[in-house]
């Protein structure tokens, strides 16, 4: 496979571009993450979601620890070429960290976030 989407992607300053996942049945966003290069080709060839961690600095397959992996189904690039859409299967029902199904999974009311979407699975019997 040629690499030459890569070089239509606008990476940032740090080379990243910002990807979203989002539910390919029901359109729900279910997060947001980061993804360098290799993290878009490694998505590609595998045909599940990998990210970049800024904050441990490597590779993330998303769903290498919960067992939560995120089935790609189709790669949207935007208009500017610096940001990337994944419509993805979410494997298990759980895309969040804190064990729901979405990270935006609360809603500005009145002045304060009110959490909208209970807890599926407690995130200790994830991360052991």
């Amino acid at each position: 496979m040629s690499a030459n989407f890569l070089d239509q992607v606008n990476f940032d300053s740090n080379g990243l571009v910002a990807a979203i996942a989002q539910d390919a049945g029901t359109g729900r966003i279910l997060m947001m993450a980061w993804m360098n290069r290799e993290a878009l080709a490694a998505t590609v060839e595998s045909g599940e979601a990998v990210y970049f961690s800024r904050s441990r600095k490597q590779l993330w397959h998303k769903g290498e620890s919960s067992g939560n992996t995120q089935k790609v189904k189709e790669i949207r690039l935007d208009c500017d070429g610096d940001m990337i859409c994944l419509q993805i299967e979410q494997v298990g029902g759980i895309a969040c960290h804190t064990g729901r199904e979405s990270c935006l999974y609360r809603v500005l009311e009145n002045g304060q976030w009110r959490t909208t979407d209970a807890v599926i699975k407690d995130p200790s019997e994830m991360y052991s």
